[in-house]
């Protein structure tokens, strides 16, 4: 009886817990749209009004455009290569053993722990030191040294589930390497390398510090949207901006849950199937 109720007891608590930490995280995320669609030019309560032309002054603001565009190219090339440098180390790591091969991934997965004023200051210093321009691609180099681990982690798991007898009969009939990839391995992962491309992609459209620090002439979304907070007139246009670039967020991170439920389903049929025909 004492113990039913101090369960219960301690499930309210973690009920109470729950519901006030959620508060906390998503209330600021919640303004971002009531304040997008109020119809004036100071962010408090009251609302003064339903207005929708914060959104319409979004498409007359060429800087904008023009932050969009280089964001666009830097996140789409970023996914790109840290899934392609992700892939290729997963799959390293999943199938084959070399000296240090602990350290060695340890050390490529560093960046995910370092605070990332410190990453971006150290890129600075030694792009400048190579006298090398700032530039949209320096700032595509620091994303993709961020990505990479976070494409890794994605990557490894689907490499880890994979058997290896399916490439093994692959060969035994007579296919390449190329081939067996191609026909073989790649359908099988093709759900993690779609996930990990919308999920470096997110994170390389929001990345703020190292954009800051690396960009030049060409500013990316994140440090255009820093530039207008100094204006108070500004800030109903950025509330807008914010809640596009939020739902465009959401989006992406659900389509890239979906594929990697997807593909742990695919692997546990997959094992299914093989112990079926052991």
């Amino acid at each position: 009886m004492m113990r039913g109720l101090a369960r219960y007891a301690s499930g309210r608590w973690l009920a109470v817990y729950a519901t006030c930490y959620m508060i906390f995280l998503y209330a600021p995320v919640i303004l971002l749209p009531l304040f997008a669609f109020n119809d004036a030019t100071i962010i408090a309560f009251p609302l003064a009004g339903y207005t929708t032309k914060w959104f319409d002054l979004l498409w007359e603001t060429d800087a904008l455009h023009s932050a969009v565009r280089n964001s666009a190219i830097v996140a789409l090339s970023t996914a790109l290569i840290s899934t392609l440098l992700g892939a290729c180390a997963a799959r390293s790591a999943a199938k084959y053993r070399f000296p240090a091969q602990k350290g060695i991934m340890g050390f490529i997965m560093l960046p995910l722990v370092l605070p990332e004023i410190i990453v971006a200051v150290a890129l600075l210093v030694m792009l400048m030191q190579l006298g090398m321009s700032l530039s949209l691609w320096t700032v595509i180099a620091g994303h993709v040294l961020i990505c990479t681990p976070f494409s890794i982690a994605i990557l490894s798991s689907a490499f880890a589930g994979m058997e290896e007898s399916l490439e093994e009969a692959s060969f035994d009939l007579g296919e390449t390497r190329w081939g067996t990839f191609r026909r073989v391995t790649l359908p099988l992962i093709m759900p993690g390398i779609v996930s990990s491309l919308l999920i470096t992609f997110t994170i390389s459209l929001d990345e703020f510090i190292i954009a800051f620090f690396l960009t030049g002439t060409d500013v990316t979304l994140p440090v255009y949207i820093w530039s207008q907070l100094r204006f108070p007139s500004k800030l109903p246009s950025i509330m807008a901006l914010g809640t596009i670039l939020l739902a465009v967020s959401i989006a992406l991170l659900v389509v890239a849950e979906f594929f990697r439920r997807r593909a742990v389903r695919r692997r546990g049929m997959d094992g299914g199937s093989t112990q079926g025909l052991i």
